[in-house]
């Protein structure tokens, strides 16, 4: 009680073949087989890099000084054009 036999797996599968079609089902694994293929190297690739040591992680907070905008970096670069006749400023 609690498994499955063959005969089961054997409904199951039939079930699954006429909900979707047999051409589907050939594209549907190999879907499957690539996502899994690519979750399993993502999940090593984390894995290994919280294996590799960090620098020290109090040099990582601290914020670098914020940069200076020159003069000519603080103006706008093209002139703002004043209204003609016949229309109103914004």
């Amino acid at each position: 009680m609690g498994t499955f036999s063959w005969t089961h797996l054997l409904i199951i599968a039939l079930l699954f073949v006429l909900l979707f079609g047999a051409k589907r089902l050939p594209d549907a694994a190999r879907g499957l087989g690539r996502s899994l293929r690519i979750f399993k190297s993502e999940v090593g690739q984390m894995q290994s890099e919280s294996a590799t040591p960090t620098t020290n992680p109090a040099q990582d907070a601290t914020p670098a000084p914020p940069q200076q905008l020159s003069a000519s970096a603080a103006q706008p670069q093209t002139p703002i054009a004043e209204p003609q006749q016949g229309q109103k400023k914004l």
